[in-house]
């Protein structure tokens, strides 16, 4: 393969992680993930992930197949001192080499054991055995070793199963092979736009539309849905990074210009609650929050960012009608004319907490999370979220689903985003749920 300037689409490759107790569920598979952002910053094209059992010749199969259809592959699993660790026999018999001991491992594998008083076994010894064929990359965070492979036109990385001993040869190793391999494959750049309050396909088919006349070589857009909303992954290649930048924000432009309302900021970690926060400072306001069914958990998901005592005044969690009626002033004439779960109560419930609190906004939640307590009138989901300030007062219903937290989060992230709204003059409620005033 020649150095250089490479494109996107014709670097690939693919992820195997071998493990029985990945495919039970007894271990999460981290690493396929990270290696797969990884992997992709670096300008490839992941293809394909497997998730494979300690079987010899499932391993042999699947490296063989991964390796005619990639530029590289990455192996993690099946390389410590156990009965079920086979990964170095399978590649070995693969590549028709028989394995050797390096001597540099097994004198520090040795060395790490004395240190530690630990008696050293044949099993332990073991580790220390490689194919002939590899190149043995030093693995300081751990005692089995990664290897590195260049057969038939195609890399293959094979490295532990533990996480922070894959990630140390990646970033320490296997990263630097990779430039040498490669060359300089181009720069990506990506931008992450945040939705919330909106449908994947509402947003995808009715609002942004057919992208395609936008994309330029090496550009993709992503819809990740996540709960509560969307994330869209603009990724961009280029020869220079001002040019991958380009290319994305060119894109961006025009998501921007048609669900720019709907977008509550940019980045993977970005939060409904930290958006609202932003612009709770620079509007110099201040909110608190009266809670019934969502017991705390939208105050908790506000004070969760740092900074926050400088606009979130406090909260109250009024689950049972007493404390709404002595806490925030609810009429109990309404609470048994209309019930707990009621529009005029998610009313009085906001206006009672932000004078008790003396905030400028004051936001609330009733309703039955389930999964039982429902009626016909009002079954399980139906809630009310209330929002007052001196400029508006109005509560939306909603209709969830019967799962208990579900609903709690979900009610939760749609009164933020209520608020979010309602701050920037957006008149379009989350979900087109229509604002009820009284």
């Amino acid at each position: 393969m020649g150095k250089g300037i490479m494109n996107f689409k014709d670097m690939k490759v693919q992820i195997i992680s071998i493990g029985n107790e990945l495919l039970i569920g007894d271990t999460i598979n981290t690493n396929a993930s990270w290696l797969g952002a990884y992997m992709t910053s670096l300008g490839f094209e992941v293809t394909e992930v497997h998730t494979i059992s300690d079987k010899i010749e499932l391993i042999k199969s699947t490296l063989s197949r991964s390796m005619s259809d990639s530029d590289m592959v990455l192996c993690t699993g099946g390389l410590g001192p156990t009965h079920d660790d086979i990964t170095k026999a399978a590649v070995a018999e693969l590549f028709g080499v028989n394995l050797r001991t390096d001597k540099r491992v097994l004198d520090y594998i040795k060395k790490l054991f004395e240190t530690r008083n630990i008696p050293f076994s044949k099993s332990n010894s073991g580790q220390a055995e490689v194919p002939e064929n590899c190149e043995v990359l030093f693995n300081k965070m751990g005692t089995a070793p990664g290897m590195w492979f260049h057969e038939e036109d195609c890399y293959l990385a094979c490295m532990p199963g533990v996480p922070y001993e894959m990630k140390y040869l990646m970033e320490n190793h296997i990263s630097k092979k990779i430039q040498k391999a490669f060359g300089d494959i181009g720069f990506l750049h990506s931008r992450y736009l945040k939705t919330v309050g909106i449908g994947e396909s509402t947003l995808s088919d009715n609002i942004i539309g057919d992208v395609s006349s936008h994309f330029e070589n090496g550009v993709s857009l992503a819809y990740l849905p996540m709960p509560g909303g969307v994330t869209l992954r603009l990724n961009g290649m280029g020869k220079t990074l001002s040019e991958a930048e380009k290319s994305v924000n060119i894109l961006a432009e025009y998501i921007y210009s048609k669900a720019g309302k709907y977008i509550i900021g940019e980045g993977k970690e970005l939060t409904i609650s930290e958006a609202l926060g932003k612009i709770l400072i620079q509007q110099n306001k201040t909110i608190a929050t009266a809670e019934s069914c969502t017991g705390g958990m939208i105050a908790n998901e506000l004070t969760n960012i740092a900074g926050s005592s400088a606009y979130v005044m406090g909260g109250i969690v009024s689950y049972a009608n007493s404390v709404k009626v002595d806490q925030l002033g609810v009429s109990e004439k309404d609470l048994e004319n209309f019930g707990a779960v009621s529009k005029v109560v998610a009313l009085q419930m906001a206006k009672g907490v932000a004078k008790k609190l003396d905030t400028d906004i004051g936001i609330s939640t009733t309703g039955i999370a389930g999964p039982d307590g429902g009626t016909i009138e009002k079954p399980v989901g139906t809630f009310w979220m209330g929002f007052w300030s001196k400029d508006e007062h109005f509560a939306i219903k909603a209709l969830f689903t019967k799962d208990r937290l579900l609903n709690k989060e979900r009610s939760s992230r749609t009164t933020l985003e209520m608020a979010r709204r309602v701050l920037l003059n957006i008149d379009e409620m989350p979900y087109n749920l229509e604002k009820e005033y009284i």
